[in-house]
């Protein structure tokens, strides 16, 4: 009966509508132990209703990322500095690190953000959670993703797209 209990579940939990799934439980008249996603006959009593919301499996983050995310969001100050930013996003979308991304070059708050953080406007810069590196060194970043407990690569088909590199903004006229 635990293993029918079990493949219902599972069922359950890869269907498309397992975020609103309900189960009932009660006892048959020859007193085994029923499980079943339809109520129970009206002469049924006792029978318990569980409702299941949600999942992983509907979720588009895995479980690592999304525990991490909660505990350690992630912040990139990042602009259209070149080399140096455009790998830092490769390597947050690599690991499927979802991120809140700042420009400083187009947004003054952004730009007084990071002043605040640094004492200075030089980019790229990431804080996952209370921590904070200056500028782009891969070892360093990838260290301090795994001490925040995010997941080494995004999982198969689920890399979020990459964010779009801001276009740098036109040199002032004199």
């Amino acid at each position: 009966m635990k293993a029918a209990f079990i493949l219902i579940a599972l069922g359950l939990a890869a269907s498309p509508f397992a975020g609103a799934a309900q189960l009932y439980q009660w006892k048959d008249a020859q007193g085994r132990m029923v499980y079943s996603d339809q109520p129970p006959p009206a002469s049924v009593r006792n029978a318990q209703q569980k409702s299941f919301k949600g999942n992983v499996i509907d979720d588009n983050e895995s479980y690592a990322a999304k525990t991490a995310r909660e505990k350690n969001p992630v912040t990139l100050y990042a602009s259209a500095c070149g080399a140096p930013c455009d790998m830092a996003r490769q390597l947050l979308a690599e690991r499927g690190i979802p991120y809140s991304g700042k420009d400083p070059q187009s947004s003054p708050e952004a730009q007084a953000d990071l002043k605040k953080l640094t004492g200075n406007l030089s980019v790229p810069v990431i804080v996952v959670g209370a921590d904070k590196i200056d500028g782009f060194e891969a070892g360093q970043w990838h260290a301090m993703l795994d001490r925040a407990g995010y997941p080494k690569s995004a999982p198969p088909g689920r890399k979020p797209a990459p964010q779009p590199v801001p276009a740098a903004a036109p040199p002032a006229a004199h």
